[in-house]
C-alpha cells in the first residue's frame, strides 16, 4: 500500500504501482518516481563504510597544526566525499550484476557491526589524530591546543558531513526531476544518462560560476571599499622621498590601503642611525596602487617615474618588491633591508589587486605575473641606461605570490645572476616555474625540501638561516639568489602531483618541522596539504608560511654588509 502525505493528513492511495524492471531487453526501467516523505537521515550501509575510511584518513598528519573546529570541518567534507564514493560505487557494482538495491534494515546485523567497528576505529583515528596534532604543535612551537577546541571537532564534522550529504541528495532528486521530463521524448536509458550529464553541468556551472565567482565578487568588493581606508599606522609622507608625499607624481588617495601602509611606514633615519651608529639617510619608498593608473604597464611606469623622482636611482641599493594580493609587503622584509643597507635604500612595488592572498592563488596569477614583468622591466630599462659606475645595486624580492611575480622577468639563474646583484625569494608556490626547475634538476642526492642546484654557485635554498646555507665550503660569488623555504610550508608543496605520485620529499627524510609519521596515501596526501594551505590560524615564525624573522638573515646573507654580527642580527 502506498501513503500519500499532504497538507492535510495521511491518505491510503491504495496498492503501490510496481515499474517493470530491465529482463533480457523486454522493456526498460523508468525513472522512479520522487518520494514525498523522504527520509533525509538515512543512510546506506556501503557509503557509511567508505565514510568511516575517509574521515578517519583526515586524523593523518599533515604539515601545520589545525584548530579542532578547522579540523572537524575537514573531516566532515572528507566523510561527505566519502559517503558520495561509497554510494556510487555500490551502485555500480549493482548495474554490472544486475542486483537491485537491498532494502534498509538499520537493526540488521551488518548494521550493528558497522556502529561497533566503525566506532572503535573512528576513536581510535582521533585519539592518534590528536597524538600527531601534539607532535606537530611541538615541532613548530604552536601552543597547546584547548579542551574547548577539541570538543567543536566532533560537532561540526556532524554538522557539515550531514549538510554536504544533503546537498548531494538535492542533486540527486533534481537529476531525477530533469530525467522524468526527458522520458516524454526518448527512453528512459537515454533519460537517466542526459538527466545526470544536465544534472552534472548545472551543479558546476551553480558552484563555479555562481558560488565561487559570487564570493569572489563579494570579497573583490569587500577589500576594494577596504583600499579606500587608511591604516592607523601610516602617516602621510611630509617628505618628498616617498610615494604620495610633496611633489610626488602619485596621489595619496590613490595608493590604495596597502600602498599608504608601504609609503607611510618604515624605519625613520634616527632610528637606522642608531643601529648602525652612523648618520642615515631616509630610505626612499615608490609605489603605484591601482587607483594610481589604468592598467599594470602604465601603473609600472609611473612608479618608476616616481622613483626617479625622489632620487631613487641615486642610492646605493635599489629593492624591486614583489607584492602579494592586496598589494602587500611584508614590512619585515622591506625594514631589514633599510636597515642593514643603513638607509641607503630605495625600493618600489605595484599593486595589481584587491584580492586576499588566498583569492590571488586562484584569480590573480596572470594578473601577478604582468606585473612582475612590467614592473622589474621599467625599473631594469631606466637603470640599464645609467653609466655603470653610477648604477645601484639592484635587487629583487618576493614573499608567496610576490615571489611568483618577482620569478617571471627571469629566464634562467643565469639570466638572475646577469641582471640583479641579489634575489630573496620566500615562500615560493609550488606553481613557480624556477623554483620548479631548480628543484627538479637539482644535484644528485640532496633532498626536494632543501635541494642543491649545480653546487650552489648562484641559487641556494635554505629551510632555516640560522643552521646555515648548503652546500657548506662551496664559492658563492658574484651574484646570489636565495629562496626560504620551510619544510612544512604548504604553500611550497602543494601541486597535483601528490594526487597519484608520491612526491620525493615524503620519501625523503622529513624536514626538520614535519614529523616523520606523515607518508603519502593517494589522493589523501593531496587533499591534507591543500587544507593545511588553508589554514585558518598562523603558524609561528619559523613555521609554514612565517617567515618573518628569516629575513634579517636572508638579507645579510645577500647584502653582506661589511662587520655584521649575530648581535646586530638578533
Amino acid at each position: 500500500m502506498a501513503v500519500h502525505i499532504d497538507p492535510v493528513g495521511v491518505h491510503d492511495t491504495g496498492p503501490s504501482p510496481v515499474p517493470p524492471r530491465e529482463s533480457g531487453g523486454h522493456g526498460e526501467q523508468p525513472v522512479p518516481p520522487p518520494r514525498r516523505s523522504r527520509r533525509w537521515f538515512r543512510y546506506t550501509l556501503p557509503g557509511a563504510w567508505v565514510a568511516v575510511v575517509l574521515l578517519c584518513l583526515s586524523f593523518t598528519p599533515s604539515l601545520v597544526p589545525r584548530p579542532g573546529a578547522f579540523g572537524g570541518l575537514v573531516c566532515g567534507i572528507n566523510g561527505a566525499i566519502g559517503y558520495g564514493l561509497g554510494v556510487l560505487g555500490a551502485r555500480v557494482w549493482r548495474e554490472f550484476a544486475d542486483r537491485p538495491a537491498r532494502p534498509p534494515r538499520p537493526r540488521s546485523w551488518s548494521w550493528r557491526i558497522f556502529w561497533i567497528a566503525g566506532s572503535a576505529v573512528t576513536v581510535g583515528s582521533y585519539l592518534l589524530g590528536q597524538r600527531w596534532q601534539g607532535q606537530i604543535r611541538e615541532l613548530t612551537g604552536a601552543e597547546s591546543e584547548s579542551v574547548g577546541s577539541r570538543l567543536w571537532l566532533p560537532v561540526l564534522a556532524a554538522v557539515s558531513f550531514v549538510a554536504l550529504v544533503a546537498a548531494g541528495r538535492g542533486v540527486r532528486a533534481g537529476y531525477r526531476w530533469i530525467a522524468r521530463r526527458l522520458q516524454r521524448w526518448m527512453g528512459a536509458r537515454a533519460a537517466r544518462a542526459l538527466g545526470w550529464v544536465v544534472a552534472a553541468a548545472l551543479t558546476v556551472g551553480l558552484v563555479s560560476g555562481v558560488i565561487v565567482d559570487g564570493v569572489l565578487a563579494l570579497t573583490d568588493r569587500a577589500f576594494a571599499v577596504r583600499d579606500t581606508t587608511t591604516s592607523d599606522t601610516a602617516l602621510q609622507p611630509t617628505a618628498p622621498l616617498r610615494s604620495g608625499g610633496p611633489g610626488s607624481l602619485i596621489g595619496w588617495d590613490t595608493l590604495g590601503y596597502q600602498g599608504r601602509n608601504f609609503t607611510g611606514s618604515g624605519p625613520t633615519p634616527e632610528q637606522i642611525a642608531a643601529f648602525t651608529g652612523q648618520a642615515a639617510p631616509e630610505p626612499i619608498r615608490a609605489y603605484a596602487g591601482i587607483a594610481s593608473a589604468d592598467n599594470v604597464e602604465d601603473r609600472a611606469a609611473l612608479a618608476v617615474a616616481d622613483l626617479d623622482r625622489a632620487g631613487g636611482f641615486t642610492r646605493g641599493n635599489l629593492l624591486v618588491t614583489g607584492t602579494t594580493g592586496t598589494g602587500w609587503v611584508d614590512p619585515a622584509a622591506i625594514n631589514s633591508f633599510e636597515y642593514i643597507t643603513g638607509g641607503n635604500s630605495a625600493a618600489v612595488a605595484i599593486q595589481y589587486s584587491y584580492l586576499p592572498s588566498w583569492a590571488s592563488f586562484l584569480v590573480d596569477q596572470d594578473k601577478a605575473r604582468q606585473a612582475g614583468r612590467a614592473l622589474f622591466d621599467a625599473v631594469y630599462q631606466h637603470w640599464s641606461q645609467l653609466p655603470p659606475d653610477q648604477r645601484p645595486k639592484l635587487y629583487a624580492f618576493g614573499l608567496s605570490l610576490g615571489s611568483f611575480m618577482m620569478e617571471t622577468p627571469f629566464g634562467s639563474d643565469i639570466d638572475m645572476a646577469n641582471r640583479t646583484d641579489g634575489i630573496l625569494l620566500a615562500g615560493p608556490p609550488a606553481f613557480n616555474a624556477l623554483n620548479r626547475e631548480f628543484t627538479q634538476g637539482r644535484d644528485p642526492g640532496t633532498p626536494e625540501v632543501q635541494p642543491v642546484f649545480r653546487d650552489g654557485r648562484i641559487v641556494r635554498f635554505t629551510n632555516d638561516t640560522t643552521a646555515g646555507i648548503p652546500p657548506a665550503g662551496q664559492p658563492w660569488d658574484g651574484t646570489r639568489v636565495l629562496y626560504l623555504q620551510h619544510a612544512s610550508d604548504p604553500v611550497a608543496w602543494l601541486s597535483p602531483d601528490p594526487i597519484l605520485h608520491q612526491p620525493d620529499w615524503l620519501t625523503e627524510p622529513p624536514g626538520p618541522d614535519v614529523i616523520s609519521e606523515m607518508v603519502w596515501i593517494p589522493f589523501v596526501t593531496f587533499w591534507q596539504v591543500a587544507a593545511d594551505m588553508l589554514e585558518p590560524v598562523d603558524t609561528p615564525p619559523g613555521h609554514g608560511h612565517t617567515y618573518t624573522l628569516e629575513f634579517v638573515d636572508g638579507w645579510a646573507t645577500l647584502l653582506q654588509p661589511p662587520g655584521w654580527t649575530t648581535g646586530q642580527a638578533d
